[in-house]
């Protein structure tokens, strides 16, 4: 929250559902979670306006409810792990998941600044330079507060919170749903017995 939610909405949850499945009170979900609103059964809406965001970053970013239904999990771990160090872009960061993506790199205090290493076509670029090769590596010269180890864990963690977001009822309906298959099976042992009864006179 502290690091998503001034820029980004998450327009289909609210503040209690989160609550709720943390098992927090709403004086502990209104100090560590709420920034926006004092009313924990409002949706999560960005601190930034939409018209200061695409006017500072050419265009709005994007709600977060449903980014990992849409993008997926994978993508969104590898998104968080590809910033690297582009002076030509204008927040100084770029992505090799989203090349040219407006985001800078929020994380850069807990991962650190990387460099990537591309495959160069042209023999004098330097390191760093994206000289239209493939990509091959990032080098971390200025690390984080976070070893790489902790910051992979770290971005795991927001990548499930994320994937969670997109249905939080998710495990619940699981765990019902092998409860309506264990009665669909015994209904149909029933039913088949039924049948069977019925049809024994007619043979």
């Amino acid at each position: 929250m502290n690091y998503c939610s001034g820029c980004h909405s998450a327009q289909f949850v609210r503040f209690n559902r989160i609550g709720q499945d943390l098992g927090i009170t709403d004086a502990e979900l209104k100090a560590n979670l709420m920034f926006a609103t004092e009313k924990s059964f409002d949706t999560i809406k960005a601190s930034m306006p939409s018209a200061d965001a695409r006017k500072w970053f050419g265009n709005a970013p994007p709600d977060l409810s449903l980014i990992a239904r849409a993008r997926g999990t994978d993508y969104l771990y590898n998104f968080l792990l590809g910033f690297y160090a582009d002076a030509s872009r204008p927040t100084g960061v770029n992505n090799t998941m989203l090349p040219g993506t407006a985001m800078p790199h929020v994380l850069a205090d807990l991962q650190g600044v990387q460099v990537a290493v591309f495959a160069p076509k042209n023999k004098d670029a330097k390191e760093g330079e994206d000289a239209g090769g493939e990509f091959q590596r990032f080098n971390l010269p200025n690390p984080g507060t976070l070893s790489p180890e902790k910051y992979q864990e770290f971005v795991r963690d927001t990548v499930n919170f994320l994937d969670y977001m997109g249905e939080p009822v998710q495990v619940k309906r699981r765990d019902l749903g092998v409860w309506v298959l264990l009665f669909l099976l015994v209904f149909t042992g029933f039913a088949f017995l039924l049948k069977r009864e019925y049809f024994r006179d007619i043979h």
